[in-house]
């Protein structure tokens, strides 16, 4: 029976991963989307979108779609899901790999102040500046919106909804962005503080350059911890070495 791997997407990693799957004669690849981007990226293999209902229902849709290994490349901040997925591999013995690009690092000239969570980030914001580059997504902008006395430039892939910050100016866009790019969004909206979310990667940190240059303070909102007995590793590359490697691993390419 051709093997079939389930790839909880979302990121650029995850689109490789099902790329590489795919390519592979006689494979079967399923990515699952949360489905809170309208136009997600294009994805080889096939596509799920929308939840499975917790723990109990992602193992019993793994029982029943004969899923032999689960590769969680979602994002980093996608805590519920992860500790979901370790629960439907406890549950059906399906192998988990879990797959998370290496977090941001500061560097000479870098003013970070890290912080726990999205509310320790608006908490710190009244005393560093007045014009914020928010970043975290518009899934996090509640977090912020008692903050009436700071401006908010929020950039997003989609229209972000209510609750948010009362001034806040919405920028649509979709990254990689350029060191010269951020600079002049930076430069051209006043912005005096920078807050993200330590997402990693190369497609978004551009921004951390262009505050470093321009001595801005940035707010880092630390990753949460990974659940109890789970590593990650960095890349497809790792991802693909874990699955075929000791234990109730996978074929390699060649069918072996």
């Amino acid at each position: 029976m051709s093997p079939h791997v389930l790839v909880l997407g979302g990121t650029t990693e995850a689109r490789e991963l099902a790329a590489e799957f795919a390519a592979r004669p006689g494979w079967r690849v399923t990515t699952s989307l949360a489905g809170r981007v309208a136009r997600p990226g294009a994805t080889a293999g096939e596509v799920r979108v929308g939840g499975f209902g917790g723990a109990e229902g992602l193992a019993a849709w793994l029982r029943e779609h004969r899923v032999d290994a689960v590769v969680d490349a979602t994002h980093p901040f996608a805590a519920s899901i992860t500790r979901n997925a370790a629960r439907a591999a406890g549950l059906t013995g399906v192998r988990l790999v879990v797959l998370r690009r290496p977090g941001w690092q500061p560097g000479p000239g870098d003013r970070w102040h890290p912080v726990a969570s999205l509310g320790a980030a608006a908490e710190a914001l009244p005393a560093l500046g007045q014009r914020v580059f928010l970043t975290t997504g518009r899934m996090g902008l509640a977090a912020f919106a008692h903050l009436t006395g700071l401006h908010f430039v929020v950039r997003s892939v989609e229209p972000p909804a209510p609750p948010m910050p009362p001034d806040t100016h919405v920028v649509l866009a979709r990254g990689p962005f350029t060191v010269r790019e951020e600079t002049a969004l930076l430069r051209a909206h006043g912005v005096d503080v920078l807050v993200t979310k330590d997402s990693g990667g190369e497609a978004t940190a551009a921004k951390l350059t262009a505050a470093r240059e321009l001595g801005l303070p940035v707010v880092v909102v630390r990753r949460p911890p990974l659940p109890d007995g789970l590593t990650a590793v960095p890349d497809v590359a790792g991802a693909l070495a874990a699955l075929h490697g000791p234990g109730p691993g996978l074929p390699g390419p060649d069918g072996r």
